[in-house]
């Protein structure tokens, strides 16, 4: 009997175009608290790097710097798990948006305080993703 993983994130299937999900995202994000640090275009490195051809894709990292702050305050190695990793990717006429739970470091780091950011980042990560 195998078993089945544990959800690394929260994914939402959108009726917007890829486009209209990334702008959408990255408005939600801000909402919450959240900026953009990172932006990797998937599909653009793979073309120039490897001479492929893939799907729209993009991984944002997110940081939302007062529970980075507390989070790094906590423990050093948390980050290891910083910025939080949001991806959007094309697929048929719409999009997917997936965004890593920050309850997941609250796993390897088990102490009050960092049980508490991660509960605070998880929440405030799951109303951006599911206000697109």
């Amino acid at each position: 009997m195998s078993e089945e993983a544990a959800p690394l994130g929260m994914e939402r299937k959108v009726d917007l175009s890829y486009e209209q999900a990334v702008e959408k995202i990255r408005d939600t994000l801000k909402a919450e608290g959240f900026g953009v640090l990172t932006e990797i275009d998937v599909r653009n490195t793979l073309r120039e790097k490897l001479d492929l051809e893939f799907r729209r894709y993009i991984i944002l990292g997110a940081c939302n710097p007062p529970l980075a702050h507390r989070a790094l305050s906590s423990d050093l190695d948390v980050g290891l798990f910083l910025p939080c990793n949001v991806i959007v990717y094309e697929e048929g006429n719409g999009a997917v948006i997936s965004a890593i739970d920050p309850a997941i470091m609250a796993r390897f780091f088990d102490t009050k305080e960092m049980r508490a950011v991660a509960a605070e980042a998880a929440e405030k990560m799951r109303r951006a993703v599911d206000a697109v």
